[in-house]
């Protein structure tokens, strides 16, 4: 066992684990923060998506120890008190999800998607940024950089939908 702190939603949670505990169990099962899902435990559906340092990683594939000191996002924290992150009430707005198991690592992937686009990082279907002045953020683009999170059910118009209200940007 070793003692280790994580910078949780803001609040240091130290605690004290075996050292091959992933990131998602040390969050569900020693935290109790549930909202990020176990889906595959593989790193291929998304489920567990959570933000470390603003950036997207699949919690299922990363142990914990390797992030003491990082700043950890889960959808826990995005609301502050009652009122909800943009994408959250976006996601409700457009039907974003239907079962829900997948949309708290939707949510947090997309989050980290905005965060990309604003910084003007490229994907696999971006024109060349040094031309354009920037990334435009088309229903392709969203698909693309969405693509690691999968929903069984197929709310993928609502997610994308979603995300284009919580950008501002027009729907394509």
């Amino acid at each position: 066992m070793v003692n280790l702190t994580l910078r949780v939603n803001g609040t240091a949670r130290a605690l004290k684990i075996e050292p091959r505990v992933t990131l998602l169990d040390a969050l569900r099962e020693y935290i109790g923060l549930t909202g990020s899902k176990k889906g595959c435990d593989r790193g291929q559906c998304g489920a567990c998506t959570v933000l470390i340092n603003g950036r997207r990683i699949n919690s299922c594939l990363t142990l914990a120890l390797m992030h003491e000191g990082d700043e950890i996002t889960t959808i826990e924290g995005l609301a502050k008190g009652d009122e909800l992150h943009p994408l959250q009430a976006a996601f409700i707005k457009h039907d974003g999800f239907q079962c829900g198991y997948c949309t708290p690592g939707q949510i947090c992937s997309a989050v980290a998607l905005l965060n990309e686009v604003a910084a003007g990082t490229a994907s696999a279907v971006t024109a060349d940024v040094r031309q354009t002045g920037g990334v435009e953020l088309t229903d392709a683009e969203i698909r693309e950089r969405m693509s690691g999170n999968i929903c069984r059910c197929g709310a993928y118009p609502g997610i994308v939908a979603a995300i284009h209200q919580a950008s501002g940007s027009p729907q394509a």
